[in-house]
């Protein structure tokens, strides 16, 4: 069976016609996966700025406690960390942040080791529903702490 021009042609046309729909669903499916790629890069981007934001509260905190450390103190001690920043984690809300001051031993007037222990804890949540819907969970606990030593003893 010898093919001539036309036949030829006929076919390759044909072929083309039944490809028409293939590159409309590599783009649907490329954009999907672009689109997740852009929503856990904005969430992880946010995730990981609080975290730093939270340490560097609790690390404030601890300084401030360190010249500071009387119980009396305390009240100053969160108020210091609340005021510390309020982008992007609003400290001064209280239903997502807590911040517990502790000091650490027992005397420190006889040793000079003993130190105090900040810790804030900060609720995180995610703004990209898909992003939670594929994890399970919408939101995470940051708590993070820092430790100083103790350097204005009230003795």
């Amino acid at each position: 069976m010898v093919l001539t021009k036309s036949a030829v042609y006929n076919r390759q046309l044909k072929n083309r016609r039944s490809e028409r729909g293939q590159s409309v669903v590599e783009l649907a499916i490329s954009f999907v996966v672009l689109v997740m790629l852009l929503a856990v890069t904005v969430d992880g981007g946010r995730l990981f700025f609080s975290y730093i934001a939270v340490r560097e509260a609790a690390q404030e905190g601890a300084q401030y406690g360190s010249i500071h450390p009387t119980l009396a103190d305390f009240d100053d001690i969160e108020a210091r960390v609340r005021d510390s920043s309020n982008s992007p984690v609003d400290l001064t809300d209280t239903s997502l942040v807590t911040v517990t001051p502790v000091l650490v031993g027992t005397d420190y007037c006889a040793d000079g080791t003993n130190a105090i222990q900040v810790t804030v804890s900060y609720t995180f949540k995610l703004t990209m529903p898909f992003v939670s819907s594929m994890i399970g969970t919408n939101q995470f606990d940051i708590v993070l702490d820092a430790t100083s030593n103790i350097l204005r003893p009230q003795c």
